[in-house]
């Protein structure tokens, strides 16, 4: 199909076949990590975080893969689905523990209270957090992303020493009912767990993985509890190798114009321009096409996928 044989612009209904979409966009294929190839030096700090059971603050540039690492770790070591909590500037840590749904709560109370029927107990109206399901016991640990920790509010990182070192804390609203056994439902999909006493204490501390772009400093308290790696800007060969195996070419020379584009990308991000892989991903994929535009329209498109990040 060629390219003019999608929108067109002159309003006229038509029935178009798009064409399948490239191997990093296909759903339920999709599988980064085993594309992911780690830069030198990544294996050493994420053994050390494993091994010392410390969280790894990895800091670099949007797109050079920092929340792939704990994917491919996960996917390696066997540590089931990887819990995620994407921070912004409203996030807090008893958001990440536990939410407890009181309008809900107040509302099947009266209800309740309206047609006589037995109120539903409050432990339905609970649901650990990404933090909080990481931190239940269990026999291995389980990978938790933390992500773009820089965005947060300045008070989380410090806010989040305590429950590192400790690996415990308490549901509030569990805590003032009388002792016993409850049962919860947790971050990960369809299941639950069972709180005593309102308290949760880990058996083993989770794999987690924080991920910054540099925007912010952190304090001191909170950097020294982290094992700490820094992205560094991807080469030349690293690019090449990347595109190779996202497109799944294990190892085939890319065509001339393919090459000419990593190369020409590899010299902006080397002169400070905010570039992720990603988009170099769709250009390659775009030039590699048989059918893509060619000429002057090329040129237009490249223009529009490699636009530098930075916002200007």
């Amino acid at each position: 199909m060629s390219w003019n044989s999608y929108y067109r612009g002159d309003g006229e209904p038509r029935d178009v076949t798009l064409a399948p979409p490239p191997p990093w966009r296909r759903l339920g294929e999709n599988r980064p990590h085993r594309a992911f190839l780690p830069p030198e030096g990544l294996t050493d700090a994420v053994n050390a975080a494993l091994y010392l059971h410390r969280p790894l603050l990895v800091t670099g540039s949007a797109g050079t893969g920092k929340s792939t690492v704990i994917e491919q770790v996960a996917a390696e070591l066997r540590l089931g689905p990887v819990l995620k909590w994407h921070i912004t500037s409203r996030s807090t840590l008893p958001d990440a523990l536990c939410r407890y749904d009181a309008l809900g709560h107040i509302h099947a109370l009266r209800i309740g209270e309206a047609t006589e029927a037995a109120a539903e107990p409050i432990e339905s109206f609970l649901k650990l957090g990404p933090l909080g399901t990481a931190l239940l016991p269990a026999d291995r640990p389980r990978a938790l992303l933390v992500d773009e920790i820089d965005k947060s509010d300045i008070d989380l990182p410090a806010d989040l020493l305590d429950v590192l070192e400790t690996g415990a804390y308490e549901i509030p609203e569990l805590v003032r009912r009388p002792a016993g056994r409850l049962t919860v439902s947790t971050w990960a999909p369809d299941q639950r767990a069972e709180i005593e006493n309102g308290r949760v204490q880990c058996t083993t501390f989770p794999f987690i993985v924080m991920t910054s772009n540099g925007e912010r400093d952190f304090p001191a308290p909170f950097l020294r509890r982290c094992i700490r790696y820094d992205m560094p800007r991807p080469t030349a060969d690293t690019l090449r190798r990347a595109v190779q195996a996202h497109l799944g070419l294990d190892g085939t020379p890319l065509p001339a114009d393919a090459a000419e584009l990593i190369a020409a990308f590899a010299e902006r991000v080397a002169r400070g321009d905010h570039l992720a892989v990603d988009q170099l991903l769709n250009a390659v994929r775009l030039v590699t096409d048989p059918e893509a535009p060619t000429g002057e329209r090329r040129s237009r498109l490249l223009d529009l996928m490699l636009r530098d990040l930075s916002g200007a």
